[in-house]
């Protein structure tokens, strides 16, 4: 009985939330201070090349590094580029003009493995009368191109977040998708000549979308996270997977063909609700209820949804479109099952002391060991001594795992202690994150 209240509880919170969404009359805007990817156009004309690039001025005037970043709030230069948003578009222009140099410091072209220096023909910045929109900053930069040249590449230094490139003025003509610190392939200037095989495009797509889910995806790291919680039986985790892989798959290729399009503004407060649900569940259930897979179906198409978002930025090919979508499906999916193994990794151990396959102070002190290091990491990474591991949100995450593992197998005499200890308090922190986005992504 509890537990079906429990249920109503919560997906009556849904329904009340799509009817608020439903009652608004326009679209709630971006954020000022939400992280958009750079779009470059690159086209070679009349002996030069000439770079356009629409980008956040503000943020690199700042010195933020945007590198898996989806919000400037959280950067340690946000004053700066507050301040920097405040002024005027002929103001902005006026900083970009003086200090493109530094701002762009890292960027390099080069043709045909030569080095071309870039400079600036001018800066525009959009008229922004709402400061809570964000604002996108137009450079134009051009090369000197020797006679001859046939191929030429860009370097997008660490730090800038993601880049678009777009080739102009040829047919078929190349699009990449590049993270800081990347540089493109040697980019044709004739185009590509031959369309791109349909094995090479699928390929190319598959780390765009395992990139979205690992490290960008924390949304969606924390749903499939919720999903793993329930139980430690892989036969309740095979049904919650399968159906959020058919369902996000069906509407992901729907939004990319573009015959279903949903407003951001009301598919990422679901997908946050989405979070909420499972780690309810979770809390009150002890198994798969009958409910629970056809409600994973439905959030999967949320979830789909906000996948196909991610494509929106830098497109599919419309030659190879069924090889790319597949590919980032793919990555997607890669992606999902990477976060389900290094969860059991990380709870392994627990599991068998809670079953009595594993003797209890051998998996805890390693347990201890284990968190010391995900702590110890966390510092260095804090004092940039760790520029190479993985995000502190990551670590500090994996370090608070291992301590409530450690205290599933130093409990282990009481009855269950594995849902005790790690699957309920994690469902706890997971839909307690959830349910701040929902708040966020609504009225924030």
């Amino acid at each position: 009985m509890g537990q079906k209240l429990a249920y109503l509880l919560v997906k009556s919170s849904v329904i009340v939330a799509l009817a608020m969404l439903s009652m608004l009359s326009t679209p709630k805007p971006a954020h000022a201070h939400e992280v958009l990817p750079t779009v470059a156009d690159i086209e070679a004309r009349e002996g030069a090349v000439l770079l356009t690039l629409r980008l956040n001025a503000e943020a690199l005037l700042a010195g933020i590094d945007l590198d898996g970043l989806d919000n400037t709030e959280t950067a340690p230069n946000a004053a700066e580029y507050d301040r920097l948003r405040a002024l005027t578009p002929a103001q902005l222009e006026a900083q970009i003009s003086a200090n493109w140099g530094m701002m762009m410091a890292g960027l390099s072209l080069t043709l045909d493995g030569t080095a071309a220096p870039l400079s600036l023909l001018g800066a525009a910045v959009d008229p922004q009368a709402d400061l809570s929109l964000p604002r996108v900053s137009q450079l134009r930069l051009t090369a000197p191109m020797p006679q001859g040249t046939t191929a030429m590449a860009l370097h997008w230094p660490k730090g800038f977040g993601d880049l678009v490139l777009r080739q102009q003025g040829v047919e078929p003509a190349y699009t990449g998708y590049i993270t800081g610190g990347q540089t493109s392939p040697a980019i044709a200037l004739a185009g590509l000549g031959a369309p791109a095989s349909g094995a090479a495009v699928f390929f190319s797509y598959i780390p765009v979308g395992f990139d979205h889910i690992l490290p960008k995806g924390m949304d969606h790291i924390l749903f499939v996270l919720g999903l793993f919680f329930l139980s430690t039986r892989l036969s309740m985790l095979l049904w919650q997977i399968s159906a959020f892989t058919l369902a996000h798959t069906v509407t992901l290729a729907l939004g990319a063909l573009g015959w279903v399009s949903v407003p951001g503004s009301i598919v990422e407060p679901l997908i946050a609700a989405s979070i909420v649900f499972v780690a309810v569940e979770n809390i009150t259930s002890r198994g798969l209820s009958p409910w629970r897979p056809a409600v994973v179906f439905g959030f999967g198409l949320l979830h789909g949804l906000g996948f196909a978002s991610v494509l929106g930025d830098f497109g599919l090919p419309e030659a190879q479109f069924i090889p790319a979508l597949i590919g980032f499906n793919i990555g997607v999916e890669i992606g999902q099952l990477t976060v389900v193994a290094l969860a059991f990794l990380l709870v392994v151990a627990a599991q068998r002391v809670d079953l009595g396959r594993m003797v209890s102070s051998v998996a805890g002190w390693g347990y201890v060991a284990g968190a010391l290091v995900f702590l110890a990491a966390s510092v260095a990474q804090a004092m940039g001594q760790g520029a190479w591991m993985p995000d502190a949100v990551f670590l500090w995450g994996a370090a608070g795992l291992m301590i409530l593992c450690m205290l599933s197998v130093f409990f282990v005499d009481q009855l269950d202690s594995y849902r005790r200890f790690v699957a309920v308090p994690a469902s706890v922190f997971i839909g307690a994150v959830g349910a701040f986005w929902v708040v966020e992504r609504l009225f924030l």
